[in-house]
């Protein structure tokens, strides 16, 4: 338990919590008679800490991004594939207990396990130490990565344009939507389109600012395809 929390970085103060967390309902089920909880309660938890934790980062983060793609990059980073790559940095399946048959079965590396797992492991921290403690622990393990990906697409028209020239005739193209307000607070509205399909909108207080944020939407919405 110790080399666990030293890679989570966090001690618990209730030892159960951590093991809890640990049970898989495979185990839980073969010592029944001793009371043992599975933990998929805490899953059911932590499933809630994480969305929070991670719609508060991109809502602070990204000022500009509508709802719709604030939504889709959190299933991004909360799905079960980011998550496995999470358990899998923190080698969490070393420390799983885990029934006969999913030992034998290779549960210590299914992604289905270890995403659930990690999910149980942020609700053990929440409840031990609140919401502060289990969101330093998902900002390090995971959103940081977010945050640094982040910062290498400052320039994202730049950026995207990388992105389309991986694949042959691709032709990409900005052009503004519209504008509004007073001629000293104007808001430009413009649209990003690859191959004559509008792929990211974005505004801005200048037109430059506008193509900006639809190349970071497009960015967005091109990288989940």
């Amino acid at each position: 338990m110790e080399s666990l929390e030293k890679k989570l970085g966090y001690t618990f103060q209730n030892q159960a919590l951590l093991a809890e967390a640990l049970n898989h309902s495979s185990y839980a089920n073969e010592h029944r008679g001793s009371g043992m909880s599975s933990n998929e309660r805490l899953e059911f938890l932590g499933d809630s800490v994480l969305g929070f934790v991670t719609a508060e980062f991109l809502f602070c983060t990204n000022p500009d991004l509508p709802e719709g793609d604030l939504t889709r990059i959190r299933a991004a980073l909360v799905c079960e594939q980011s998550l496995y790559e999470v358990a899998q940095s923190i080698d969490l399946g070393a420390y799983l207990k885990l029934g006969r048959g999913e030992e034998s079965g290779g549960g210590r590396t299914r992604a289905s396990i270890l995403a659930d797992a990690m999910e149980a492991v942020f609700a053990a921290v929440y409840l031990d130490g609140g919401i502060s403690a289990a969101s330093q622990l998902i900002h390090r393990v995971l959103l940081k990565r977010e945050q640094e990906e982040v910062e290498k697409r400052k320039d994202y028209k730049t950026a995207l344009q990388e992105l389309v020239q991986r694949k042959p005739d691709q032709v990409l193209l900005y052009r503004m939507a519209g504008e509004e307000g007073p001629d000293h607070d104007k808001t430009f509205s413009a649209e990003v389109l690859l191959n004559e399909q509008v792929v990211g909108s974005g505004s801005g207080h200048s037109k430059k600012e506008a193509e900006q944020a639809a190349a970071k939407a497009a960015l967005y919405a091109l990288e989940e395809q």
